[in-house]
């Protein structure tokens, strides 16, 4: 009796272990998701062709993956638990869809991706996200979502490596507890009301990207920037104060935005060793720092225009080898132009790249052209001289049309001591 007890047992195993070998179903709590997900959008957004159209819930999801019926928009990608497999991907395509997902219950303990990225929903961001404490990349880019950003994102998602919840008309501030998200890489908050400062994200260790252009963000950058930024976004915006002096610790730096704000003081990043694309435009700047050592600059592109520069127009910036691009544009720099600037557009030395775009026009320069300018063909270079105090410019040189330059009164009146 004991041996056929036995024999039962085993055979029961064998049983269970063939069936879970077999074709495995959609655990039932991710198939209740999709369900309440499908619920929340308007039917008649889901449109025929687009993913949504073909969720058809008389089959199982998951293993009807890709055929007639759940031809898209998630994925299981093949990790079974407790014989079950679950959803660890929603993507939908860029279909329109509306509706508001508030009332959507996010369920999905393994998901890893959610990307509703361009489509048009709208209502508040739903506190049900918090569930998928396994997310790693969370796209709402691109929709109607109003509101507050939930705290819950900070307080939950933690294993967030991309956030992008940009293109929107969320409001408030920045949540402070995002400084939770140490796995974060890239967040894009960008084109969206968000108001307030910027919080300290100086935690975030692997933060290599963030945009918060196009908000209403207001009071100084950060000192703790995170080092291993090389992207900063936050173009026009109402941050005010200096440049932070630490940005020279942010060792792989190489693009800067902080164009149309309210910055003042001195512009002093001349001398940071990573640096490519710098742009300040549109700010208080009233003076530059020249740098001590300009061999190790990698500057490719600067534009400082639209400024209250004053001084003299410095001479080290023509001697950047590797600047392609200057704009000091509408500020109220004085001087000569120095043959150096019309050497580097003509004919540069070996290993120096030459100026592709000049603009200096808008300042009080005066005395005469630059000899070397005087030859440069137009499409050769794009380069403005109007609107300042020189002693000649005439219209047959390209970089002269467009404006006249000042009058001897403006001139005096700005070039007197």
């Amino acid at each position: 009796m004991g041996h056929l007890c036995f024999s039962l047992s085993l055979l029961l195993v064998l049983v269970l272990t063939l069936s879970s070998k077999g074709e495995s179903k959609t655990y039932w709590g991710d198939i209740e998701g999709l369900k309440s997900l499908k619920k929340g959008i308007t039917a008649s957004s889901i449109t025929p062709g687009s993913c949504l159209s073909s969720w058809d819930f008389s089959v199982d999801p998951c293993d009807n993956l890709y055929s007639s019926k759940f031809s898209c928009g998630f994925r299981c990608d093949g990790i079974v638990i407790a014989g079950f497999k679950r959803v660890t991907e929603i993507s939908f395509d860029r279909a329109g869809y509306t509706g508001s997902l508030s009332s959507s219950t996010f369920t999905f303990p393994y998901l890893e991706t959610l990307d509703f990225t361009d489509n048009s929903f709208t209502g508040v961001i739903p506190n049900s996200l918090s569930n998928l404490v396994r997310l790693r990349k969370l796209f709402l880019s691109g929709n109607s979502f109003s509101g507050y950003i939930p705290n819950s994102i900070g307080s939950s998602l933690t294993q967030l490596e991309e956030l992008y919840l940009d293109n929107n008309h969320l409001q408030g501030s920045i949540p402070a507890n995002f400084n939770n998200l140490v796995s974060l890489k890239r967040l894009g908050l960008h084109q969206n009301k968000l108001n307030g400062g910027i919080p300290n994200l100086g935690s975030l260790k692997n933060l290599v990207f963030i945009d918060l252009s196009n908000n209403l963000i207001s009071g100084k950058i950060p000192e703790n920037l995170p080092a291993t930024l090389v992207q900063i976004l936050m173009r026009n915006n109402y941050l005010t104060g200096n440049l932070p002096i630490t940005l020279k610790n942010l060792g792989s730096l190489q693009v800067i935005d902080l164009s149309h704000n309210l910055l003042s003081g001195t512009v002093s990043i001349f001398d940071h060793p990573s640096l490519q694309q710098v742009t300040l435009s549109h700010n208080k700047f009233q003076s530059l720092q020249e740098p001590r050592n300009l061999i190790q600059s990698e500057l490719l592109a600067l534009d400082i225009s639209y400024n209250d520069l004053h001084g003299e127009l410095p001479v080290f910036m023509a001697k950047m080898k590797k600047i392609s691009a200057l704009s000091l544009e509408k500020n109220k720099l004085t001087g000569l132009i120095h043959p150096q600037y019309g050497i580097k557009t003509v004919s540069p030395e070996i290993g120096v790249t030459p100026f592709v775009r000049l603009l200096l026009g808008g300042n009080y320069l005066h005395g005469p052209i630059p000899r070397p300018l005087i030859g440069l063909k137009p499409g050769s270079a794009v380069v403005s001289l109007i609107d300042n105090c020189l002693y000649r410019c005439p219209t047959k040189l390209f970089f002269c049309r467009g404006g006249v330059q000042k009058s001897l009164i403006d001139c005096n009146k700005n070039l007197s001591p």
